[in-house]
C-alpha cells in the first residue's frame, strides 16, 4: 500500500509540475501574439500614412513644379520642338 501511495504522490507531483510549465508556455504565447498583434496595428497604421503621403505626393500640381524646378524641365512649344519625317530617322539594323 506505501508504495502504491509513493507511486500516486510522485505522478501527482510529476502531473502538477507539467501543468505548470504548459501554463507558463500558454502565458508566455498568449503575451508574444499580443506583441505581434500590436506590431501589426502599428504597420498598418504605418502603411495608411504611408499611402496618404504617396497620394499627395503624386498630384499632378507637385509633378509638374517638381519637374519645373528640380528637373529644369519646361513646357514644349512649336519653337523648341523638332519633327522627324520617315527620311529622317535612323535606318533599323535587320
Amino acid at each position: 500500500m506505501t508504495r502504491i501511495n509513493i507511486l500516486l504522490v510522485l505522478a501527482t507531483l510529476g502531473s502538477a509540475m507539467y501543468l505548470v510549465g504548459v501554463q507558463y508556455e500558454s502565458r508566455r504565447l498568449f503575451t508574444e501574439l499580443e506583441k505581434a498583434h500590436r506590431e501589426a496595428r502599428r504597420l498598418d497604421t504605418e502603411l495608411e500614412r504611408l499611402q496618404v503621403e504617396k497620394r499627395s505626393q503624386a498630384t499632378p500640381a507637385r509633378v509638374e513644379r517638381v519637374a519645373r524646378e528640380k528637373l529644369q524641365m519646361r513646357q514644349v512649344t512649336p519653337g523648341i520642338t523638332m519633327y522627324l519625317g520617315r527620311g529622317d530617322a535612323p535606318e533599323a539594323q535587320p
